[in-house]
């Protein structure tokens, strides 16, 4: 007789689950009635069309097929180039980083500051300026809210506009989120969005590109479909890639969008449960600082040591829930051991100790119950 592990008989919560609106299926239903299977049609534009009007301040959304291709083109817009330094926030996922490799550029890695566990403004700007003594100054900022809590904005901006140089606004992660009532997505030289299948709204796999302009956009929108000239016959001048979203897949970000304002007040509700009901377990939460406003995508938390953190996200395995450690930095990562990095130790802290609760908004209070008994158990 074959054992079967208890957890196989335990239902499953997720980190962060596609939650369905029951529209998407309206929006994919006409793309099929009206055969717009191919790339391009009116889902994609009237997906642009309600980013455009949720972001506001007049910015312009192009659609692509991953937030990773929009950070490649949002670095390739900013004159990113073969042997050029992109200073990176060094906690986050690797998406944002590999777009500056796939440019043939070098990145540099600055750690994070404890407020908001993003770019640490004191470090930025040591790393610029040891740029500068080299006779090297960087070509772009990316910097990065991480799950959905926004970065130093102001000072960030401000030590950027100092040295005149671009910033990327990764906000991946941060669809909704405030800074200064001012939306993530809006707040950078150029901004990148993802709707992968974990994130706040989805489309399955996709993202967008943010920019200042019509003539920003269409320039963007050429590379993304093989920077094919204007002819009759298909003719190429330069370098394109294949990275515009499609109708059908448009149509269920369409049917998102309708739900975006509820699923930001599910999350919260959520970090809300959590940080009410775990109270006085010895965890840290990740808070707003004031002017702050946070989608909440995760929520997040560090433990006393990585054995505590280990002994909660093994016990949540244990009862098949899904949880996950904090990013590992970039400047630990084997593909990045060369670059340069300025670190603090906050990454390696926040790594170490950091956990990500299970924040599906399709979980039930009884889910959000059974997790925290397990934590307090732990």
């Amino acid at each position: 007789m074959i054992a079967i592990k208890e957890t196989e008989n335990k239902e499953k919560i997720w980190l962060s689950s596609p939650h369905m609106s029951g529209s998407e299926i309206r929006f994919i239903n006409d793309a099929f009635d009206n055969n717009w299977i191919a790339p391009l049609g009116p889902n994609v534009t009237g997906f642009e069309n309600d980013l455009e009007n949720y972001l506001g301040f007049d910015k312009q959304v192009a659609a692509l097929s991953s937030g990773t291709g929009a950070i490649h083109l949002g670095l390739k817009k900013l004159g990113v180039s073969n042997d050029d330094l992109v200073i990176c926030q060094s906690l986050t996922f690797v998406a944002t980083a590999n777009p500056i490799l796939y440019l043939g550029a070098n990145p540099m890695f600055v750690d994070s500051e404890r407020d908001t566990w993003n770019l640490c403004p004191i470090k930025l700007e040591e790393a610029i300026k040891s740029c500068i003594s080299q006779g090297k100054k960087p070509k772009a900022i990316v910097a990065v809210h991480l799950y959905g809590m926004p970065y130093k904005v102001n000072e960030i901006n401000k030590i950027a506009a100092e040295y005149n140089i671009p910033i990327l606004e990764d906000s991946a992660e941060a669809l909704g989120s405030k800074y200064l009532d001012q939306n993530c997505g809006t707040l950078g030289d150029i901004s990148i969005l993802s709707f992968n299948g974990n994130k706040i709204i989805t489309t399955s796999g996709g993202g967008a590109i943010i920019c200042n302009s019509k003539e920003d956009k269409q320039e963007l929108i050429h590379w993304a479909t093989q920077s094919r000239d204007q002819a009759p016959h298909y003719q190429h001048s330069e370098l394109g890639f294949n990275y515009r979203m499609s109708n059908i897949v448009a149509g269920i970000g369409r049917g998102q969008m309708t739900v975006l304002d509820e699923r930001i007040k599910q999350k919260r509700k959520i970090y809300n449960f959590y940080k009410l009901e775990l109270s006085n377990s010895n965890l840290e939460f990740l808070n707003e600082p004031k002017f702050y406003f946070s989608n909440r995508w995760l929520t997040c938390v560090l433990t006393e040591s990585y054995e505590h953190r280990e002994a909660i996200r093994l016990a949540l395995l244990e009862e098949n829930i899904e949880s996950r450690p904090i990013w590992k930095p970039m400047h630990q990562q084997p593909l990045f051991k060369n670059c340069q990095s300025f670190e603090n130790g906050v990454a390696d802290d926040l790594f170490k100790r950091g956990i990500c609760l299970p924040s599906d908004t399709n979980m039930t209070s009884n889910d959000l119950e059974r997790i925290v008994k397990i934590i307090k158990n732990a």
